[in-house]
C-alpha cells in the first residue's frame, strides 16, 4: 500500500530528561522508539509507505539516523504545538489521505494491521484506549451514531483515552487542514478534529485498540512501561 504517513517529532521532549530527541530514545531491545515505528509501518503497509517526519529540536540527529525518510523542518519547534507540525506536514503530502502518530508512542504492531481496514475504505479515526481514562490525556466522546464528538485533554465524561495514532481521510482533509491553521500556536492538533467535527461534520470513528499495547512516553516511568512490552 503507497500510504502517506507522517511522525510528529519537532518537540524537545524536556520531561523525559534526555539530550536527544525523545523518538530517539532506546528501548530495552536495542531499538529507538522512531525504529519501532518506522518497523511497524513497514510491516503493515510494505516499503512503499511514505514516511514524512516533522522535525525541529536537534533535527539533525532524527535526520542523520534516518536518512531514508522524508522532512519537514518546524523551525517555530519551541513556539508551537503539534496543531502547526502537522499542517506543515500535511501540506507536504498533496491530497491523499494520511496516517500520523505522535514521535513518542511505542505500540503493538497490530495496531496498523487493524487499522488497514478503515484507510483502505477512507475512514478518517482516531486510535483509543477504553481501558482507562486519565486527567492527563486526550479523552473522548462519542455521539449516539458512535462517531467521536470531543477530544481534548479537557473532556469530562470521557469514555477512553487517544493513543496518538490517527488518519485523515482524503475528503476529509481540506477541511481539518483549515482548522489547523485557524488555531493557536499552542493548540493540539485535536483541537483542529473537534472544530472540523463541529463546522464541517467530520465523521470520526474510534478505532478501539484496547487489547494491544500503546504508551505515550513523557516521564521515564512510562519508558520502563514500554520496555515492558517490546
Amino acid at each position: 500500500m503507497r500510504l502517506k504517513t507522517v511522525i510528529l517529532a519537532a518537540g524537545m521532549g524536556s520531561r523525559l530528561g534526555r539530550s536527544l530527541p525523545k523518538p530517539l530514545t532506546e528501548l530495552s531491545d536495542g531499538r529507538s522508539i522512531m525504529r519501532q515505528q518506522h518497523d511497524n509501518i513497514r510491516a503493515a503497509f510494505g516499503d512503499e509507505a511514505q514516511i514524512t517526519t516533522v522535525v525541529g529540536y536537534r533535527a539533525e540527529a532524527i535526520v542523520d539516523a534516518f536518512p531514508d525518510a522524508d522532512y519537514v523542518y518546524n523551525e517555530r519547534y519551541d513556539q508551537t504545538n503539534t496543531s502547526k507540525s502537522l499542517l506543515r506536514a500535511l501540506n507536504a503530502t498533496g491530497r491523499s489521505g494520511v496516517l500520523w502518530m505522535n514521535g513518542d508512542v511505542v505500540f503493538d504492531p497490530r495496531v496498523l494491521g487493524r487499522a488497514i481496514e478503515l484507510i483502505e475504505r477512507e475512514q478518517s479515526f482516531v486510535a483509543v484506549n477504553t481501558s482507562k481514562v486519565s486527567d492527563e490525556e486526550v479523552k473522548y466522546t462519542v455521539t449516539p451514531e458512535g462517531h467521536i464528538k470531543e477530544l481534548s485533554k479537557t473532556v469530562r465524561g470521557g469514555i477512553g483515552e487517544a493513543v496518538g495514532i490517527n488518519y485523515i481521510a482524503r475528503q476529509d482533509k481540506r477541511a481539518f487542514m483549515h482548522h489547523l491553521f485557524r488555531v493557536g500556536d499552542q493548540d493540539y492538533f485535536e483541537r483542529g478534529l473537534e472544530l472540523a467535527i463541529q463546522h464541517d461534520g467530520l465523521l470520526l470513528e474510534p478505532l478501539d485498540i484496547s487489547d494491544l499495547y500503546a504508551v505515550e512516553v513523557d516521564f521515564a516511568e512510562d519508558l520502563e512501561r514500554a520496555n515492558q512490552f517490546v
